[in-house]
Order: structure tokens, then C-alpha cells, then sequence
């Protein structure tokens, strides 16, 4: 029987994931579908102007992540690309946003079709939904995710027998396929791949239930404007809070690491 805690939450209590986890096959064919049939030049795209970017979280070594998504802050992608008027090296902000809409109406009908449904029965509580893939021997180093108002949920697609886990405060978790994996992510945590295949998940932001919708709203509007002035391509996913602190690090009983990033850095 799982045990869970203040940062490992019961999937139990978010009946309204239940529509996705419903549909994982579904989602994760439109997934390999996408990764096989697209263009290079849809991939380069996707890869270039869907994936949230952060400018804190670090890797050890080799290992690479790699993200792309359709939902930010409760907009569809090529509605939040307007919205910020983002401005890429290769695209104009309506050539943008055009393609990303065809590449989500392409692609991921369905995908965009659960989450439409979610958010149109549940005061848009789902807030950002994209594609998380560890390669292998990846290793990122400790971090936090500064969103007190959500919490973040992993819907299992493609996990490889093996060593491929997330490790957070003193546990660590896996992912398994068709499952949610729910954390809250102001907890210290470093996850890893040191399998020999790609692992690949639905990353689910939502706010959390028990707050009040105003108070969440507001604050997840006033973190945004922040994060897209430091870096806009990190789609208000990821910010410079993200970074753990020293007394992160000690509180947690997880000093002996704080060590070892150092020297890393050096």
C-alpha cells in the first residue's frame, strides 16, 4: 500500500484528473505519433518555441531534458504566445502562434480535448500540460518548483524498467505507466534517469483545490509577469525561485549533496 505525505499526495483527491489518466493510451499515441511522422522542421519548431525553458534548473553531466506542451497558464499555447507577445529569433509572434495552433490541432486533438473538458467543468484548474522526457543519464541537480499555488502531477507514459526516479526530501519515487504521480514541488527534489531509454511523462499543473480561486489566481498572475520579464521562454513555468537554497539543502537532510553540487560547479 503507498504511503502518502505533505509532498506525496493521493491521486484520490483530484477526481478531475481522472479524464486524462482515463485517456493516457490516447495521449501518449498522439506522443509517438507526433515524435515519428512530424516534419524536422515541426520538431526544430515544437522544440524551439512549445517547451518551457528554465534558466536555474541545472543538469550533471550529459543527460538532457527536453519539454514541449499546449497549455500555459491556462491558455492554449498560440493564445499564450499572443497574449505575452513573445518574440522568437525565427518567428514573428503571429507566425508563432499560427503554427502552434496547427501543430496542436494536428497533433494533439485529443489531448487538447480533455483538458478543454477538465477545465470547462472544474473553473479552469488545470493550468499548464506538457511533455516531459528524461533521456538517458540524465541528473538534475536539486531545485525547487516556487508555485505554492499548484501542484504538479505526472501522468505516466512511456517508463523503462530501471533506475529512473525522483527523489525528494528523504523518498524516492517512480513513475509508472497510466498512473499519476502527484507532488508538491516546493519541496527540494532532484529526479534522474539512469536507464538506458527516453522516459516520458505528462506533466499536469493545477491549482490546488483547497485554496481560494481569487487568492491563486492573483498571485499566479503576478509570478507570471515576473518570470516572463526575466525569461519569456520559460512560459511562466519556471523562474529564478527555482533555485534551492542552503537551508534547503540542510533542512532537509541533504547536505552531503549540497557538497557535491559544489564542487560540480567548480
Amino acid at each position: 500500500m503507498e504511503i502518502f505525505n505533505e509532498y506525496h499526495l493521493d491521486p484520490q483527491q483530484f477526481p478531475f484528473l481522472k479524464n486524462l489518466q482515463n485517456n493516457w493510451k490516447v495521449i501518449r499515441e498522439e506522443f509517438t505519433h507526433f515524435i515519428k511522422s512530424a516534419s524536422n522542421e515541426e520538431l526544430k519548431f515544437t522544440y524551439d518555441v512549445l517547451g518551457p525553458k528554465s534558466k536555474t534548473i541545472k543538469t550533471k553531466g550529459n543527460g538532457k531534458y527536453s519539454a514541449f506542451g499546449i497549455l500555459f497558464q491556462g491558455l492554449f499555447i498560440e493564445k499564450y504566445i499572443q497574449l505575452h507577445q513573445i518574440q522568437y529569433p525565427d518567428y514573428g509572434v503571429d507566425d508563432a502562434s499560427a503554427k502552434a495552433l496547427a501543430i496542436r490541432e494536428k497533433y494533439f486533438p485529443n489531448l487538447a480535448q480533455a483538458i478543454a473538458t477538465v477545465n470547462s467543468l472544474n473553473e479552469n484548474i488545470i493550468r499548464n500540460v506538457y511533455f516531459g522526457t528524461f533521456h538517458p543519464g540524465l541528473d538534475i541537480k536539486l531545485h525547487v518548483n516556487y508555485n505554492p499555488h499548484t501542484n504538479r502531477g505526472y501522468l505516466g507514459l512511456i517508463v523503462p524498467e530501471g533506475d529512473v526516479a525522483m527523489k525528494i526530501c528523504h523518498e524516492q519515487l517512480y513513475w509508472h505507466e497510466g498512473e499519476f504521480l502527484i507532488l508538491d514541488h516546493s519541496y527540494p527534489h532532484c529526479p534522474h534517469n539512469y536507464t538506458n531509454f527516453d522516459r516520458t511523462v505528462l506533466v499536469v499543473d493545477f491549482f490546488k483545490p483547497n485554496q481560494p480561486r481569487e487568492e491563486v489566481i492573483s498571485f499566479e498572475k503576478e509570478q507570471v509577469i515576473q518570470r516572463m520579464q526575466d525569461n519569456p521562454y520559460s512560459l511562466g513555468v519556471f523562474g529564478k525561485s527555482d533555485k534551492a537554497k542552503v537551508e534547503d539543502f540542510i533542512k532537509y537532510g541533504l547536505a552531503h549533496q549540497l557538497e557535491w553540487d559544489k564542487v560540480l560547479e567548480a
